[in-house]
C-alpha cells in the first residue's frame, strides 16, 4: 500500500486499517525508511519554512535573528532524532506489551510506533504558517490511533488498551522531551 492511501485509511477508518496492518508482512527497516522517514519530513520541512518566516518577521519587529544555518541544523537534528525516537518507542512498546497481556515482538511494536504517529506528522503541515500552529493539536489524534492499534497489532487485550496506551504515552513524553532538549541545545549551540 502506498503512503498516501495508508495515511488516509488510518485517519478515516483506523480500526479497519489496523487489521490490515496487523496481517501484512513488514520489517523495522522498511517501516522506518518506507513510511516514517517520508512522513516525518512534513513537520521538519514545514517547521523549517515556518521558522524562517517567523524569524524574518521577528528580526524586522524586534531585531532578533536566528541564522538559517542554525534553523536548518535544528530541523535536521529534530528529524533524525524523531526517527530514532520512533525506533526507541517501538522498543518501549515491545517491552511493555507483555506486561499488559500483549506480544513482545519487534515488528508489531514497530508497526504500532510508526503508524500511530501518522496524525502528528500530517498535522506538522500547520507549522508552515506559524499563526496556524495551534491546529497542530490535531496531531493528538495519534493517541487515538495508538489506542485503536494496540489490540490489533500488539495483541494487548482491548480492556487493557487504555492503560497500556497511557503507560506508553508517559514513556513517549519523557523520550520526546529528551529529544526536544537535545535539539534545542544544538540550536543554541551549547
Amino acid at each position: 500500500m502506498d503512503i498516501v492511501a495508508r495515511a488516509k485509511a488510518l485517519i478515516l477508518q483506523p480500526r479497519q486499517e489496523w487489521q490490515v496492518i496487523a496481517a501484512e508482512p513488514a520489517d523495522t527497516r522498511g517501516l522506518i525508511l518506507g513510511y516514517a522517514a517520508p512522513l516525518s519530513l512534513i513537520p521538519a520541512v514545514c517547521g523549517l519554512v515556518g521558522a524562517v518566516m517567523l524569524g524574518s518577521m521577528m528580526s524586522n519587529m524586534v531585531g532578533v535573528r536566528i541564522g538559517f544555518f542554525s534553523l536548518l541544523l535544528h530541523a535536521i537534528a529534530s528529524y533524525v532524532m524523531g526517527l530514532g525516537g520512533i525506533w526507541v518507542l517501538g522498543k518501549v512498546i515491545q517491552n511493555l506489551a507483555p506486561r499488559f497481556g500483549g506480544a513482545a515482538e519487534e515488528v508489531p511494536a514497530m508497526k504500532l510506533a510508526t503508524y500511530s504517529a501518522t496524525a502528528s506528522w500530517l498535522a506538522g503541515v500547520f507549522m508552515l504558517i506559524p499563526v496556524l500552529g495551534i491546529f497542530g493539536l490535531l496531531g493528538l489524534y495519534s493517541l487515538y490511533l495508538f489506542y485503536t492499534g494496540a489490540p490489533a497489532v500488539t495483541r494487548v487485550p482491548a480492556d487493557k488498551a487504555g492503560v497500556f496506551t497511557a503507560a506508553v504515552i508517559l514513556c513517549a513524553i519523557v523520550l520526546y522531551m529528551l529529544i526536544g532538549w537535545i535539539a534545542a541545545m544544538l540550536l543554541l549551540g551549547l
